[in-house]
């Protein structure tokens, strides 16, 4: 469980007594429930993290709404969307495992998390992992009722994958931005779950580079 539900769930069930005190029994039935939603909605279950080599894990349960590539910087890369319910766990979770290299806070619009435009324009926390000579980087994507986005490492902290590093309250959506080659595992209309879904598999950079070493290796022979 995570904190903030306790915190929520007390304050209306002081409500519901007051209420239920001050006017009828009946009145305390509406922030009663609220707590009971606010209890399980910050559920924070224990998952199993794949240990395969490569592997990058979803940062949230949820549903994959979008596989593209997209222009980032000064080249591309494959995006995974994942889009969260409020039904969803909002636990976040690192994709991978390495030292957090950058964390860029961008303050933005509210709309609605599956569309396209919120990619750009939603409220965004944008973190950049560094680890095996990869580079992956994820976005905390603010929804039409995600109204808070929360991070709690910083930049050089290291991070194993699976472990958590935040949340989102309420709707809202992430994305996983994967340098090439990225083996994909997964596609629109999955299911994921935080830490223990695979989405994709890097290639280790020993083998890339000892691929392009072979591939001018034979161009240069022709």
């Amino acid at each position: 469980m995570v904190r903030d539900g306790y915190y929520y769930a007390l304050s209306l069930l002081g409500a519901a007594l007051l209420v239920g005190w001050l006017a009828a029994p009946l009145w305390a039935v509406l922030p009663l429930a609220l707590a009971a939603f606010f209890l399980w909605f910050f559920r924070d279950p224990e998952r199993t993290i794949p240990d395969s080599p490569g592997a990058v894990v979803s940062p949230a349960d949820g549903k994959v709404t979008d596989v593209s590539t997209v222009p980032w910087a000064d080249s591309k890369r494959t995006r995974i969307s994942i889009f969260l319910s409020v039904f969803d766990v909002h636990v976040n979770r690192s994709p991978v495992g390495g030292v957090i290299r950058d964390v860029h806070y961008q303050p933005g619009k509210f709309l609605n998390a599956m569309g396209s435009a919120c990619a750009e324009q939603n409220e965004q926390n944008i973190v950049t992992v560094e680890g095996d000579g990869r580079t992956v980087i994820f976005k905390q994507i603010a929804g039409l009722l995600a109204r808070r986005i929360v991070f709690t490492k910083k930049v050089g902290d290291r991070v194993q994958r699976g472990e958590r590093i935040g949340m989102i309250k309420f709707g809202s959506r992430v994305d996983v931005l994967l340098d090439s080659p990225a083996t994909l595992q997964v596609k629109v209309g999955d299911r994921v779950k935080g830490g223990s879904s695979v989405i994709a598999y890097l290639q280790p950079l020993s083998a890339q580079l000892a691929e392009t070493s072979a591939g001018a290796t034979r161009k240069g022979a022709r």
